[in-house]
């Protein structure tokens, strides 16, 4: 068993690989964490894409490289679980989870998105979650802000009314 993990869920990169401006907040609350944890793991998210990975490797890679780049030793950031969105970031870190028998896990997200983060893990992952989010810069956002908030209101009434397609 190991003491926790820090899951970073995914959010998007260019074609090149170069993060987005949500992708390097994650991070640096993820830095932020793990400096307080730095017996736990870190686990990041993201497969690839059309709404958010074109580019030839998945986006926990590059999120990974992120970290490491950072100053978190390469041994405390696991492979990362390649998944295409929230649902599956559940579903396939249920494994890792059962391997690792954590006795923690934190999550990060975006605070546009916590919501649904929440609403799926809470019906996925079978042990509590304790989560962070960051507060998105809506100025440095190199995203359409407005419409991911959209995507996300859409989202889960859809996952409300019709539940977790599994």
């Amino acid at each position: 068993m190991v003491e926790g993990i820090i899951v970073i869920l995914g959010s998007s990169n260019s074609d090149t690989g170069e993060l987005s401006s949500i992708a390097h907040e994650r991070c640096g609350l993820a830095m932020e964490l793990w400096k307080q944890y730095p017996r736990y793991y870190i686990v990041p998210t993201g497969g690839f894409g059309a709404h958010f990975n074109r580019s030839p490797r998945p986006h926990g890679a590059y999120i990974r490289e992120q970290l490491v780049r950072s100053g978190v030793p390469s041994e405390s950031v696991l492979d990362p679980v390649e998944s295409l969105n929230t649902i599956e970031d559940a579903l396939l870190l249920r494994p890792v989870l059962d391997k690792l028998t954590p006795a923690r896990i934190l999550a990060i997200t975006s605070d546009y998105h916590l919501e649904r983060a929440k609403f799926v893990f809470e019906r996925i992952i079978a042990q509590e979650v304790a989560w962070y989010s960051t507060d998105t810069d809506e100025e440095g956002c190199t995203e359409d802000l407005a419409a991911l908030r959209q995507h996300e209101r859409r989202a889960l009434a859809r996952l409300v009314t019709q539940g977790i397609p599994i």
